[in-house]
């Protein structure tokens, strides 16, 4: 008896003191319940491209001048000229039109470089592919709201304010495209 009272005893003074354990969970760690989107500065969000501009512009013109002119030399020296009659008609006319479609998709990861006053984020990606010798960069720039981020951390980029998007190519197509100085003198002289 005398010993179950003390085993008693020891069970209640081990209950009644603090356990010094620590926990599992750390107040640093991410919520286990939470979205597992963009928050914090050097956080990565996945912006997708899908951008599609078209634009087209007309214009014309039309010019008519005519001109008439006679002389009649009645006195002095100049009635030995005879009369002189001229007429001009001048007509133009101009028409113009230029038209471009361009359309780019892609995903490109970004990160977080700032966080505005009221809790916008500033992003900043750059996605650097080399194939066959073609460097192909993009870089995207600007400013997203957090409600904006869906809970699977993707961002479409047409919710991106102020965005700068930028898409561009070096090698040997890129130096293809490039106007050569010859074309550019005879555009400037015609």
């Amino acid at each position: 008896m005398k010993r179950t009272v003390f085993l008693l005893i020891c069970i209640l003074l081990a209950a009644a003191l603090r356990c010094w354990a620590d926990s599992l969970w750390s107040e640093s760690s991410k919520s286990l319940f939470a979205d597992r989107r963009a928050r914090a500065v050097g956080d990565i969000v996945t912006v997708l491209v899908m951008e599609s501009t078209s634009s087209s512009q007309s214009a014309s013109v039309t010019g008519d001048s005519s001109v008439k002119s006679s002389s009649a030399s009645t006195a002095g020296p100049f009635k030995l000229i005879p009369k002189l009659n001229f007429e001009g008609q001048d007509t133009s006319e101009s028409k113009g039109s230029t038209s471009r479609t361009a359309s780019l998709t892609a995903r490109i990861a970004a990160r977080v470089v700032r966080i505005l006053p009221n809790g916008d984020f500033e992003i900043e990606g750059v996605r650097t592919v080399t194939t066959n010798g073609e460097k192909q960069e993009l870089r995207i720039r600007g400013i997203v709201r957090p409600e904006d981020i869906s809970p699977d951390n993707t961002v479409p980029s047409t919710v991106i304010a102020n965005a700068e998007i930028s898409y561009s190519g070096k090698g040997v197509i890129g130096m293809r495209q490039r106007v050569g100085i010859i074309t550019r003198l005879i555009r400037l002289i015609w």
